[in-house]
């Protein structure tokens, strides 16, 4: 089996994730390469963190404050880089320049800038593999529907919903964090730390959004500072975007795009909701296995459940009718990457993860929508 040495800068949830899921290699009985982590970085590194790293993996050999040190390793070929938004540029740039095959975390930059100067550099590093993280299209349910686009299963598409509904700001007295604030989070605020996600599976379905209006919402406009006092909380907690978008072929339909981190009723929900004229697919991460599907018979309209398994992407050797979780899901992503690294492209449409040119997508759709609420207009992206 080929083996990848890889580094990791950013050793907080995300970063164990991905050691977690290199733990859990031997769950991909049919996968060629897997991952080895040789390297960690984090500038407010503990022994703590350093001891579960090492413990954990078997495999650290290099654990520093100061990622610079961490590329100089000739060892290291690939590298994930969880940091916050405002780090993306300057690390990211650093890591392909050095010649490392990137993971980045989204939005892979904090504004349309940074992602384009990430882009530039990637350009000029023709051997460099970069991915952006984003993992819920590996449900089963989600690959199926995928391939049900794939045999043209809907007919022509009536509307497309897509959303992450969050929950973690809803409550008002949560100390504030960089999230909250524009310097470290970007003036995309909630669209930039989850609007990947939502954007994920329409891009890799070929929809092209032409035109958003947006409305975004800062609900809440102070936190306590954690030292006493309160601070002002900068960023947008909530983002609606009404986008007009074409299929490739000549038809065109409304696609609603929503990310939200103050979502009553809702834990960390990401959905996605099809409507055609021949069938329409239904899903949501709070019924993680189950796709709802309607089809349309003339006059009829059948209802359907498909209770899904763990028929993934990268087989696992989890018994098939038992069901994923998140942890399944990162590994599924993980996995992958992996395989694209190998192969030079994905397994199939669907199991592919977030091209560079994709975040640029993203981020060309953020910045209009900025425009959009600030002028209460309708604005082009191309």
């Amino acid at each position: 089996m080929d083996t990848v040495k890889f580094g990791i800068i950013g050793l907080g949830l995300m970063g164990r994730e991905f050691a977690s899921a290199a733990m859990r290699w031997s769950h991909l009985p049919e996968m060629d390469v897997k991952p080895e982590i040789i390297a960690i970085c984090d500038k407010n590194l503990t022994p703590d963190m350093e001891k579960w790293y090492r413990e954990g993996l078997g495999t650290v050999k290099q654990a520093v404050t100061d990622y610079k040190e961490l590329l100089a390793n000739k060892d290291v070929e690939a590298v994930y880089c969880a940091v916050p938004h405002n780090l993306h540029e300057q690390i990211y740039v650093d890591i392909i320049n050095a010649g490392k095959h990137l993971m980045g975390e989204k939005p892979f930059g904090i504004d349309k800038k940074a992602n384009k100067s990430i882009l530039d550099a990637l350009n000029k590093k023709k051997d460099v593999v970069a991915r952006c993280a984003s993992e819920f299209p590996f449900t089963p349910a989600m690959q199926k529907l995928g391939k049900m686009l794939e045999e043209d299963a809907f007919g022509q598409i009536i509307e497309v919903e897509a959303g992450f509904l969050h929950s973690s700001d809803l409550d008002v007295n949560k100390v504030i964090n960089w999230k909250r604030m524009i310097k470290f989070n970007g003036e995309y605020g909630v669209m930039g730390d989850l609007g990947m996600h939502t954007l994920h599976f329409p891009l890799k379905a070929g929809w092209k959004i032409v035109d958003v209006r947006a409305f975004l919402s800062n609900i809440v406009k102070e936190r306590p500072d954690g030292k006493g006092g309160m601070a002002p909380c900068e960023t947008w907690d909530n983002a609606t975007l009404l986008c007009r978008a074409e299929d490739g072929s000549g038809g065109a339909f409304p696609m609603t795009i929503k990310t939200q981190r103050i979502a009553p009723g809702e834990k960390n929900t990401w959905y996605l909701n099809v409507k055609g004229m021949k069938s329409s697919a239904f899903f949501t991460t709070r019924k993680l296995n189950t796709l709802e599907v309607i089809k349309n018979e003339g006059k009829e309209q059948l209802r359907q459940e498909y209770e899904m398994g763990h028929q993934v992407a990268f087989k696992s050797i989890t018994g098939g009718i038992f069901e994923v979780g998140f942890s399944d899901l990162i590994l599924q992503m993980w996995a992958a990457f992996l395989y694209e690294l190998k192969n030079g492209k994905p397994k199939s449409r669907f199991s592919g993860c977030v091209t560079p040119e994709e975040t640029a997508v993203s981020h060309s759709l953020f910045t209009a929508a900025l425009e959009s609420h600030k002028n209460e207009s309708t604005v082009k992206l191309y």
